[in-house]
């Protein structure tokens, strides 16, 4: 009963029914492997990767997407916007925002119409077994380096706020140094989280981690009004070798439209600022009543969400400063304000509450990959997410460097996800019959994944360059 509803939703919002009909019982054995089933004729356990329906609302689904988009990036768009100015920055923003929206739309139109919910199974349905496994790491790759980078964070800002707080030398004080307080806060606080059964679970959380990013961006548009246009109190911070005129705006004028050399280091920022399809796919399993129309519902809600919260920021945040501004945003503010080391503990506290979100695609990719016909076990599920926390937790307190190895994969993971595999998995899993292959919904798939080629050549191109002159960057999810 439960596969004949979920065939009939989704041939209700797919305009694909003639092809359907064809190809029904073929389509119905792969749904039996991958939708929710309540038994079997012949009484054994049934082969499928999930054995529950969706219960997740539509409003926590909308909390886990927006959680997962939302990632340490925001303190960088800022600085983004002081080198492409305000107008530059927002039509930019906007139309990575339309196209993320349109990437999930090709995704969930190939999952539609082969009844799968697992993005390594349309792997799989689009190029074999090979396929699956290359979705599958790349999955795996690009959230690790995002769990890597939240736990840097965690490792780098925590020891300073604390230290604050109980005015301690973090320094001087063992239990104040950053890497036992990642431990600490992995198997305390994250390690609980990540072991719940279901994804949905965490829309509570997801809600607190958003929750805390509201008030990050209420606290950038109150300093904007409170400081208004004097940044002296930078002055020592910077050093006084260059003359004041080098260093600060003094005009305080907004600049609207600007093209520099920093500009190819911050676009990749606004890019990938919106990277949550490995969530998509789970989010969209969990969903209450799903539907391709309901999920699309749920992930424009998020992207319009993100967007308003991104646009806001880096507006307010770019105001505040100008031209002087930091790629890190919070270290423009001085440290002593009681009010930035409040939402420096906020920013910490939604960085935490985004990690278990990050790690159930992990999980499901591994157990797609190693144990695609076992049915739910407690031990393996546990057993995942406690040695994914320790391979993370080791990464990041004994490689250096991880920033730059994580550089690297997020040039190559992210444009993938977001722009080749959809438009690929739409060429290769939508029938001609339905839409032929010369038809204007493919060629726009097929210049959407040129666009994604193009945009991980010129981001890999502009990171070796930064390596060999020696120079940095900021980057994050």
């Amino acid at each position: 009963m439960a596969i004949s509803c979920a065939v009939g939703m989704e041939m209700q919002d797919s305009k694909m029914n003639g092809a359907l009909s064809a190809g029904a019982e073929g389509y119905r054995q792969e749904r039996e492997g991958f939708l929710p089933t309540h038994g079997t004729a012949s009484g054994r356990k049934p082969v499928q990767f999930m054995d529950f329906e969706g219960k997740t609302s539509f409003g926590m689904s909308v909390f886990n997407l927006s959680n997962a988009i939302m990632g340490s990036g925001i303190l960088g768009l800022a600085y983004a916007m002081a080198h492409t100015g305000v107008i530059f920055f927002l039509a930019l923003l906007l139309c990575i925002a339309l196209l993320s929206s349109y990437s999930i739309h090709l995704l969930l139109t190939c999952a539609s119409v082969v009844g799968i919910r697992a993005y390594e199974q349309l792997g799989q349905r689009a190029f074999g077994p090979a396929g699956k496994v290359v979705v599958a790491v790349i999955i795996c790759l690009h959230n690790v380096g995002a769990m890597s980078s939240y736990l840097f964070i965690i490792k780098s800002e925590l020891p300073l706020v604390i230290g604050t707080f109980l005015r301690m030398d973090p320094e001087g004080d063992w239990f104040l140094k950053g890497n036992l307080l990642i431990i600490m806060v992995s198997f305390l606080i994250i390690l609980p989280l990540a072991l719940m059964k279901h994804l949905g679970y965490l829309g509570y959380t997801s809600s607190l981690s958003l929750t805390c990013m509201l008030f990050f961006l209420v606290s950038v548009i109150y300093k904007k009004f409170q400081l208004g246009c004097d940044v002296s109190h930078n002055d020592t911070a910077v050093g006084g070798e260059q003359p004041p005129i080098q260093r600060f705006n003094s005009s305080c004028e907004a600049k609207l439209f600007t093209v520099d050399s920093q500009m190819s280091y911050t676009v990749p920022i606004m890019a990938f600022a919106f990277v949550c399809h490995p969530e998509v796919l789970p989010i969209y399993t969990e969903l209450c009543r799903p539907s391709q129309r309901r999920m699309q519902a749920v992930a424009n809600m998020s992207i319009g969400a993100m967007f308003i919260m991104y646009g806001l920021t880096a507006t307010f945040g770019y105001l505040t400063f100008y031209s002087t501004v930091k790629a890190e945003m919070l270290e423009m503010y001085t440290q002593e304000d009681l009010l930035i080391l409040c939402v420096r503990l906020a920013v910490l506290l939604a960085v935490t509450l985004t990690v278990p979100v990050v790690l159930f695609p992990i999980r499901r990719a591994l157990q797609q990959l190693l144990f695609p016909s076992k049915a739910f076990s407690w031990p393996r599920h546990v057993a995942i997410a406690l040695i994914l926390l320790i391979l993370v937790n080791v990464l990041v307190i004994c490689v250096p460097t991880i920033r730059d190895i994580f550089g690297f994969i997020g040039s190559t993971s992210a444009p993938s996800l977001i722009f080749i595999l959809p438009s690929v998995f739409y060429l290769r899993i939508v029938p001609s019959e339905v839409e032929p292959l010369f038809s204007w919904p493919k060629i726009q798939a097929l210049c959407f994944g040129i666009l994604g080629v193009l945009f991980m050549a010129i981001s890999l191109g502009f990171m070796f360059a930064n390596w060999a002159t020696g120079q940095s960057r900021m980057s994050g999810h």
